[in-house]
Formats: structure tokens, C-alpha cells, sequence
């Protein structure tokens, strides 16, 4: 995907979005929920002191484990 095309779907200006991409501009919030829309992504806040029990959630524990959560399960 282009900047272009991601700025388009993100509702903002190609060199805004180019701004935000090399740390040049900040962006709000509702930016950057948009530019993660755009990308079929889906933005969460998370309590630091959470952080490692998620990052566990989705560590596989060995090689034949799959994580605990997966967007979309393999239908094989």
C-alpha cells in the first residue's frame, strides 16, 4: 500500500501522513485510530502494568503452540 492510498483511507493528506510516518508531525489520537483502521488494525490502551501478562498471552510456550488469541484461526 502507497501513502498515498493509506492517507486517502485514513482521511488525511499524503504529506501529513508522511509527516506522522518519519516522527516529523505528532498526531492525535483519532488520527492515528484512523491510519490503524486503515491498516485492519484496531489500536488499545493498555495498563503497563498489564503489558507483560499480554505479552504472554501471546508468546507461543513451544514450537507446536500457537498464541492464545489469533485474528483469524486457521480453518485447515
Amino acid at each position: 500500500m502507497t501513502q498515498e492510498q493509506l492517507a486517502d483511507l485514513a482521511g488525511i493528506s499524503r504529506p501529513r501522513y508522511r509527516d506522522i510516518e518519519t516522527g516529523a508531525a505528532a498526531a492525535r489520537t483519532t488520527t492515528l485510530m484512523n491510519i490503524a483502521r486503515a491498516l485492519g488494525l484496531e489500536m488499545m490502551l493498555v495498563p503497563q502494568a498489564m503489558v507483560p501478562a499480554v505479552q504472554a498471552l501471546l508468546r507461543p510456550h513451544d514450537e507446536d503452540d500457537l498464541p492464545a488469541f489469533v485474528s483469524q484461526p486457521d480453518e485447515g
